[in-house]
């Protein structure tokens, strides 16, 4: 018996039963083991296991849905998240084998070292991860090399793995537009990410902003786009817990949007469970905002299309923080599901608005 040491950005557990898949393997007998439980350790032509998590792709892609008498928006939520689970767990039990220095042993393999070491870090020796892992790191790295072109700054940002890239542009569309506080030479990003906001602002002509995060690769990833942008004599990137010390006359937030638990690194961007940033941030607000300046929360109403999180409980949270609404502006989602009547969520998608909520001292 030979073992290796086992490695998931996710948190995957190592599966408990692994067999030596090949050229040979069908795609029928690979989704067969894969949904028992089994894991396959690949041994073939790199090219050959791309398809064939294609093809595994492809089987539970026309597996029927689970059938729930007129679901309602949360159970469709619920019922869409276990699917995705499952399909993640599913596609997951194909590996692959890596040697030192992050090479594949492999037929046909492309040469992934770059990739690896920027997620990874420095190679340690022998380790074997899932294929759908490895494509994502690929996917990462050529988002990080490329960039996503933001209308509002003229140039790119470029995301790092497990950072959201900033490719719904309407929530920066909306921090580029509001009218700023008077005498705003101070801004607080909180939970910057990439960067973007904080970039935005320093466009927008606000002196100095400081821009937080507790995830060490969102802090290197800003700081590099802060790098790269020119903009590092004006905006300073810190590891804190929400706020940075002080007062500002405008403290900005972007946060998840989803109550629900994270499954995988990027999908913390999306999912807060319980809305612990989301209250964090409206609860600490009046500690950290100067008089007759705004707090702008940027968030979208989909939580409470999908009956997660109610409109009541959102201006209650500003009223028992001793805050008041400005204003807000509202802005239309123009990604491709919010059009896509096969989602599951078509119908939530569809009414979503992301607002910019303009909140002061009461």
């Amino acid at each position: 018996m030979r073992s290796s040491p086992w490695h998931s950005e996710s948190g995957t557990v190592p599966p408990k039963r692994v067999v030596i898949a090949d050229d040979r393997t069908t795609a029928d007998a690979a989704y067969r083991l894969a949904c028992e439980g089994t894991a396959l350790l690949w041994r073939g032509d790199f090219q050959n296991a791309r398809q064939l998590l294609q093809a595994m792709a492809r089987r539970l892609d026309r597996k029927p849905r689970k059938a729930v008498d007129t679901p309602t928006p949360t159970d469709a939520f619920h019922l869409y998240r276990q699917a995705q689970s499952q399909r993640a767990r599913t596609l997951g039990m194909l590996l692959l084998p890596f040697e030192d220095d992050y090479h594949l042993p492999l037929r046909r393999a492309p040469d992934v070292r770059q990739a690896c070491s920027e997620v990874y870090g420095p190679a340690a020796g022998p380790f074997v991860a899932s294929l759908r892992e490895l494509l994502g790191l690929i996917g990462a790295h050529e988002w990080r090399k490329k960039g996503v072109a933001v209308a509002e700054l003229g140039e790119r940002i470029h995301p790092h793995y497990g950072v959201f890239a900033p490719i719904r542009g309407e929530y920066v569309g909306l921090v580029a537009a509001a009218p700023l506080p008077a005498n705003c030479s101070l801004a607080f990003d909180i939970g910057s990410g990439t960067g973007v906001l904080a970039a935005v602002l320093a466009k927008r002509g606000i002196a100095r902003i400081v821009a937080t995060d507790q995830d060490s690769r969102a802090l290197a990833c800003a700081r590099e786009n802060i790098e790269r942008l020119g903009l590092a004599a004006r905006v300073e990137v810190v590891a804190a817990d929400l706020f940075p010390p002080g007062r500002a006359p405008l403290v900005v937030c972007n946060p998840p949007w989803l109550p629900a638990r994270a499954n995988t690194p990027l999908e913390r961007a999306v999912y807060d469970p319980d809305s612990r940033m989301l209250m964090g941030f409206v609860k600490g607000l009046a500690a950290h905002l100067q008089p007759g300046g705004e707090g702008w929360l940027v968030l979208s109403d989909l939580a409470e299309h999908l009956g997660l999180r109610s409109r009541a409980e959102l201006l209650d949270a500003f009223d028992g923080a001793g805050l008041k609404l400005v204003g807000r502006v509202d802005a239309k989602p123009n990604h491709p599901r919010a059009t896509d009547s096969s989602d599951p969520l078509h119908a939530a998608r569809a009414a979503e608005l992301t607002s910019l909520w303009r909140l002061a001292l009461r």
